[in-house]
Order: C-alpha cells, then structure tokens, then sequence
C-alpha cells in the first residue's frame, strides 16, 4: 500500500492556491512594550482570506520590534489544539524582542479563524501555512535568501509541533524547526499497533468543538472507528496521509524535537521515528526530552523557550556562536539546592541521540509458565493506566514520586517478574520482550507495561503511567510477537523488581467487546535499554557535601560562599528594620543585553502579617524578582533591603528567610522527618533553632512524618517542602508556584498553611498563576508585566480599581468595535470577557457608568446588563493589557 502524498512543488504550493488577500480594514497595529525598555514590540492583527480548499479566513498577529530597516528572520509559531494565537503572545513577543519578526495564527476552525478542522490537512491547514511564509516574503523587514523566500523557522507544540513538520516537508523555504510534544504518525498515536486510543480521540472530538466541526471524511472516519471499536484500513490511511511521516522523506532541515516523558497521547517513541527520519536525510537533529507533557508535569517552559531561541539564533540567524545544548538532553528530578533546598531539574545529556535501544541489557523473568488471562465482556472493567487530558493531575504526577496508583484486575493479566537488581539501574528507552499468544478467538488484544516493583512487593510504579497496546491477529493457532514496551526514563534501585505485566483490558483504550480467554507465555528475557553515553549533570554543590559530617559539610558550603563573594555589605538601613521586604528601583538585564531588561525600576515594600501575591504573565519577572530576593543572581542596579539588611549572596540576613522555588528535591528512601533532619544539618545551624515542630505543625503531615518520602502524594510532598522552608520559623517565607500539579483539596490545605503561617506576624510571599486562589488566601497584591510594576496594594483596592464594569452583550461584536468603546471619552481600556467586554474607566468626570451606556447605545453594541465587575482574574486582565496596549 503506497500511503506517500502526490508530490508537491518544493518552492511553494501552486500560485492558484497560493493567492493571499487581506479583508479589508482588518489589520490593526498594537504597541506592545514600552519604547524605554529598548525597542517596542508591536503587533498587528490581520485577518487573512486563503483562496482554495474552502477560502478560509484565518485570524493572525504579527509581532515585530526596533529598526524596521533591519532585515531579520521570521518565525511561524503553531498553537495547540483547541487553543488560538492568543495562548502564543507571551512567546511571540519575547522572539520579536530577540530581532525576529513573528507571525502566530488560529488554525482552520479555531480561534477567529473560519473552516472546518482539517488535522493539518495538506490542502487546508499546511497550504495556510504555507501561504503564510508568501506573507512574509514580502515584507519589506524580514530577511530573503531570495526573491519570495524568506528566511523562517517554525515552532509550536501539539498540533502546532506537527504544522511546523508538515509544512517544512511540504514547503522548502522553511530553513529551521522546533517542534514539540507532537506526532510523526497520527494513526500510530491513535491507533498504536491497530488498538482504538479511545479516549484522547473523543477528546480530541470534544476539544474540537463536536464532529461537525471536523472536515465531513474525518467525522465520518470518527464515527466509524469509535462504534466498530477497531481502526479499519481506511482510517489509518487517511491520518497517516496527514502525518508527517507522509513527507518524511523531504524534511530536510535543522530540528530541535522536544518530547514529553509524561504523555500517553503522542509518547517518546513519536519523536524518536521523526529523529531517524530527519537524520536520515542527514539535517542535524536534537532531541530533549521534557519531564512534561499531555498528561502533565513540568512543561520547562522558560528552559525550552530559551533553547528554542538559541536554535533559531543559530540556523536563521547564523550566529556559530549559539550554543544549540546537546544532541540529547533528558530531564531527570533529585536532589537538593545547597542555597535553599529548592528542587533540582538536572538535565542528563549525550554528545548524539542513542534513540530508544541502546545499551540493551537483558532481564530474566521468573514464570515463564503459560498464565490464563480472561477477556471480560464489554471489556469492563477495565485496568486503569493512564488518565488522559487530566494534565497536572494526571496519575503520572504520583508516579513520578514513587507512588503506586495503577490498577490491575485479579484474572485480567498475566505477570512475569525478575529478580532483585544488583546495582541501580537507569532504564533509558523501550524494553522489548518476547511473548507466545492464544486466544480463543481470532484476534487478542493485550496491554503491556513494566512495573518497579520494592522490596517485599509491596510497592509497584507504573514509570509515567504508559502502556503499550498489541493487537495480535490470528491468535487462535498461537503466535509469537515481539512486544516493544513504553519508552521511559526511571531509575530502578538496587533491590527492586521489574514486572512484566499483559492485561487484557486498559480504560484509554477499546477492548473486543465479546469474552475472551488469552492464554500467554514469555519466550525471552527482558531486554531493557540503558543509554550509556548518557550522563546526568552535576548539582551546584559536589555530591561528597551532603556526606561528609556536618561540621565538613558546613565548612565546605562557607568555603564555597566566602570564595565567591568577598565584597563589602551596604550598611543596615536603621529605618527598615522592622520592614520584612523593601525593594527599590530593582532592575535585571537579560544576559548579553544591554537594552533588554528582565526586571526594570521595580520598587515595592511588604509589612509584617501580610500575605503577597506577586502576579504577572509570564516573562514578567516574577521568578527573577524572587531569585534576587534570594541571593541567588545579582541585580544589575537597585537594592534590596529585608529587615533592613541589604541583600548579597550569603548575607546573613537570609537566614531568616525560607524559601520554597520549584518544590524540593528529596531523598525518597528516607522519611519525611530524616529528610528536614538531613537538610538542616546541611546548613549547619544548631538543631534546636529548627524549630522542625512547630513548622510541622503548621504543614500538617501528621503520621505521615514517618514514611518514605517515596509513598508521598503529590499534595503531601509539597506540604513536606513548605516545611522545610518554614525550619527555623524564617520571618519571611517566599513561596513560587506552591500549588502546582495539586488537586483542589489540595490547593484549600496549601492556602490553609499560608494563612496559619502568617497568623503569626510573619510575612509570606507567594507567586502564583492561580488569580483565584491568590484572591482567596493573599491580603496584599503585586501585579508585573515585563520586569514592571503594573500596580501594588490591598487585594479589594486592586480587584476594586479603576471602575471596572461588565458589560453583558447578546452577541459577539468585533474587534474595531471593541476599539471604538476603548476610544470612548473616559474609557481607559475595553477588553474582551466571557458573555461580555470588561470596561475600566478612567476616573475622569467622563468616566461613569451612566455617561458610559448612552455611548454604548450609540454605538449600537447590542447591550444586555452593565454592572462592576469585581473578580481578581478580570481586574488582572485589564491591568495587564493596559499595560501592553
């Protein structure tokens, strides 16, 4: 079966397709950044008209910044699916402002964008694409290698990973990617091994908007597959004539592949398959594999984004002096920050991708016998993996903290097991077995998966929750097949177990509806990749400071500090000393800049008892602001006073202050409690000044202090890394992102714990992407937008200023319109909101809400109420984009 695409012109798609018109008065120019902090970035949204496949109208913004003499590359940033151009802004902006100019656009069926939804169709979302990059080249700012073909990269996670590969298969101008957590074969995502992944594809139906929004063959191919619970020929050509390993042959340029370790919906293997290919055409390729993905986790953001750039610096921009990081990276968590016991991400790296079978080293199995395994009716009920489209609070989060949460049915599986390991072993790709199957029915279907399994046996991990789904037709005589496992990333401790496990049931998936008994042996050992060349970074700190005795450890630590930093301390300000936080005209240039800051004329101050919320988008400044706070990076100008000691690397001062940044990397052998000990004695402070019962208290772990950390829930770690930034009772306590990956019992004991904490006079400072949550448990705000201070004070006065009222609409209006109600005489901003737009007025004898409705009845805005709108989430929306307008 020949699944290639008929072949496309390599310059560009026909001029007949290719022709791009501009709806008349829909472009827009917005300015973006303020002109003092370097060049301005400004956007213009533009609502393109694509002539062929349909003459969609696709909604874009354009972003670039400084002399627009210059000529610069261009980038085309894909969005997610389900999402629009809009969740893209905070990444375009920070491109233009590298010297790019950035083009982000809603896909077919998203957003403002009109057409039905293609799954990057070739004659619909990658010709958009593609008549994008015609747009570009006639820029007059952006760079041309030649007449009508700019100089571009394309990046974008998803949906958008995927675009950025088609399109470069499809469309040779494009000179670089950086696609992420996306696919290379969407019908071996949705079908693995011919198995239904039944519930990402209704998700993906219901993220849509419902299976009319879908082009009419990819409904109908939905519909077909999801009721006969079995992809038929038909369906696996059509996704598969929409991948990018349709084209796979002709991508030939530089590509950054990021991947997740947490995703069942597109898994390593996924970019593994796209690495061989692009390889293969001899383009270099780097692969880094992320402790995020579909199912959650840590996306690294700011590290991916900051690795995106210098990849494009490198290929578009030519600059040999780009540091592009390894040919593989993976992330790996543990171990501790010697500075403020904050967690460590260290990445592991290769000099090339070892791809998912290197280092193979064999497993033996114990009960090789054949084992009965009973295919229920109906399939129900079914094993439990994986949750998908869960995201933070998907079963892969516990997992990665040693907690088993997999559920395998009494007679629904067979499990074969080796025995203790020797010596730890790091398992780097897909294991492989070898397994005879009979069923009493022509095909069986089975889900395999590798368990970590303690000592005792009492304990067993699914690593990041994955399964592997096999259809083997033809069962009824017996048949052997190799069985390739999930590909993963885990440490196995010496003394721990691998289990091999085969159900016959998995609830991401469809089972035959129609009883069954399987019968199944193992024919081999279990062959388990090591990736050898594979070497996890050092901690900040030598790993032989955490082992010596407390006196050398302590010793060492103050060597380290004392070598670093010799310079003088300002002097103590008398007037601050009973202040818990003072900062002034703080400003952080990003690094190798002289124009571009991070954090720019910052000043605030905080007063005992208060819980703060710092907020801001991201790429705020938020994280740095704290960083400097804590002694970590240096400001480039400005002070900052606690308790009216200047703040240096090793200030004495710090010591009272606990901080909590990322969560806490733990020793998972070890309990709670041995864990804060082994902590505190690394600080060399005396054991009674820990003060360890009160903050646990306050935390509120209860027995749970005796436990191995590695039986910890999430929630529970968490609670376990505020106490140990509580040790000492510290009169200032910085918390950055404390809720993240909790559930919203979780979250209510989190804020429970920061109010109990500030009871007692001491003050917290909490950053946090949770408006409501912050709205809930903070008493005082700081809103940042690009290293400013937007605005400070109580949270009433904040969710309360500057007049902010709803305004109920019965229909949607436009963009222009929503211009014109900003331009209206005491109005300082009109913003779009759910069921409405939200209007900030100006304070002006002008602004008022019964001088406001006359205007908006001019206007002819279909008006249904007008009231206050009080809620932080809003009120920080009109801030901010009152701040970029």
């Amino acid at each position: 079966m020949d699944l290639r695409l008929p072949k496309l012109p390599k310059r560009r798609l026909p001029a007949a397709v290719a022709a791009l018109a501009l709806l008349a008065g829909a472009g827009t120019w917005t300015a973006a950044a303020a002109s003092d902090d370097g060049p301005a970035v400004h956007r213009q949204d533009r609502i393109m008209r694509m002539t062929g496949a349909g003459g969609a109208k696709i909604d874009t913004s354009y972003f670039t910044a400084g002399d627009p003499s210059v000529k610069r590359p261009a980038v085309l940033i894909g969005h997610g699916f389900g999402a629009s151009k809009d969740k893209l802004r905070a990444q375009a902006e920070d491109l233009a402002g590298q010297g790019y100019a950035v083009l982000t656009w809603s896909a077919r069926g998203f957003g403002k964008s009109t057409g039905k939804i293609g799954l990057n169709d070739p004659k619909g979302e990658v010709a958009d694409a593609s008549h994008l990059i015609d747009w570009l080249a006639k820029r007059p700012e952006v760079q041309l290698d030649k007449k009508g073909d700019p100089r571009v990269g394309m990046t974008g996670a998803s949906y958008g990973g995927a675009i950025s590969l088609l399109t470069a298969g499809h469309d040779d101008r494009v000179d670089a990617i950086a696609p992420q957590i996306t696919y290379w074969n969407l019908s071996d995502a949705l079908f693995p091994n011919g198995v239904f992944k039944k519930l990402w594809a209704g998700l993906f139906i219901n993220t849509g908007g419902g299976c009319e929004r879908f082009e009419k063959q990819l409904c109908e191919m939905y519909n077909r597959v999801a009721v006969n619970g079995k992809p038929d020929e038909a369906a696996r050509k059509l996704l598969t004539e929409r991948s990018p390993q349709a084209v796979g042959d002709r991508i030939k340029v530089p590509a950054l592949l990021v991947q997740g370790q947490t995703d069942s919906l597109f898994p390593l293997g996924q970019a593994d398959a796209t690495a061989k290919a692009i390889r293969g055409n001899h383009a270099p390729v780097s692969v880094d594999w992320i402790a995020g993905g579909h199912d959650g986790g840590n996306a690294e953001t700011s590290r991916i984004e900051g690795r995106i750039g210098s990849w494009f610096d490198r290929y578009l921009k030519d600059d040999k002096s780009a540091d592009t990081g390894p040919g593989f990276r993976v992330t790996r968590t543990g171990g501790m920050d010697s500075t403020n016991g904050s967690a460590q991400l260290r990445g592991a790296s290769g000099d090339r991708y070892p791809g998912l079978e290197s280092g193979l080293r064999d497993i033996p199995l114990s009960g090789r016998e054949p084992q009965r395994v009973e295919n229920p009716a109906g399939a129900a009920p079914p094993a439990i993996s994986a949750l998908p489209g869960a995201g933070g609070g998907g079963l892969d989060q516990l997992s990665s903290l040693g907690v088993g949460v997999s559920l395998d049915f009494p007679g629904q599986h067979a499990a074969f097991q080796s025995a203790p390991v020797g010596d730890d072993l790091r398992i780097t790709g897909s294991p492989k077995v070898r397994v005879h199957v009979k069923s009493d029915s022509e095909d069986a279907v089975l889900f395999g998966k590798v368990y970590d399994v303690g000592p005792g046996g009492g304990q067993k991990v699914l690593p990041s929750q994955l399964v592997s789904p096999i259809r083997v037709e033809g069962a009824k005589a017996g048949k052997d097949v190799t069985l390739t496992l999930p590909a993963v990333d885990h440490d196995l401790q010496k003394g721990h177990r691998l289990r091999l496990v085969l159900a016959s049931t998995d609830l991401g998936y469809a089972s035959p509806a129609q009883p069954a008994t399987y019968t199944v042996s193992v024919k081999s050992d279990l062959k388990v990749p090591t990736a050898p060349g594979v070497k996890t970074a050092a901690t900040p700190l030598p790993a032989w400071v955490w082992w010596l005795p407390a006196s050398g450890a302590v010793l060492a630590v103050l060597l380290l500090v004392t070598a670093r930093r010799r310079t003088a301390t300002p002097a103590p300000d008398p007037d601050l000393e009973e202040v818990p936080l003072s900062i002034t005209d703080l400003s952080k240039r990003y690094a190798k800049s002289v124009d571009r800051y991070a954090v720019r004329d910052l000043s605030f101050s905080v007063e005992k008892g208060q819980v703060l919320g710092l907020l801001g988008p991201n790429g705020a400044g938020k994280t740095t602001t704290l960083r400097m706070l804590m002694g970590l990076i240096k400001p480039d100008a400005g002070e900052i006073r606690v308790f009216g000691q200047a703040i240096r690397p090793g200030a004495p001062v710090l010591s009272r202050v606990g901080a909590f940044v990322e969560g806490a990397g733990f020793l998972p052998h070890l309990s709670g409690r041995e864990n804060l000990e082994l902590y505190w004695k690394a600080t060399g402070r005396p054991a009674e000044d820990a003060r360890m019962d009160e903050a646990l208290e306050i935390a509120g772990l209860g027995d749970a202090l005796a436990r191995a950390v590695r039986t910890y829930s999430q929630g529970m770690r968490q609670r376990l890394a505020i106490a140990q930034a509580m040790l000492g009772m510290p009169d200032l306590l910085i918390l950055d992102e404390p809720t993240n990956g909790l559930d919203p019992p979780q979250i209510r004991e989190m804020r429970e714990v920061m109010i109990r904490y500030a009871r007692g006079g001491r003050t917290v400072i909490v950053s946090s992407h949770l408006l409501a949550e912050v709205e809930q448990s903070c008493t005082h705000l700081v809103v940042m937008d690009r290293g400013r201070l937007i605005q400070a004070g109580p949270v009433a006065e904040i969710v309360g200023s500057g007049d902010t009222l709803l305004v109920g609409l019965a229909d949607d209006v436009s963009e222009p319109m929503v211009d014109k109600v900003a331009a209206l005489p005491g109005v300082a901003s009109a913003v779009r909101a759910d069921g409405g737009l939200l209007v900030r007025l100006d304070g002006t004898e002008a602004g008022s809400a019964a001088r406001l409705l006359p205007e908006l009845v001019r206007l002819e805005l279909p008006v249904e109420s007008m009231g206050p709108h009080r809620r932080l989430e809003d009120a920080f929306l009109t801030l901010i984009d009152g701040g970029n307008a």
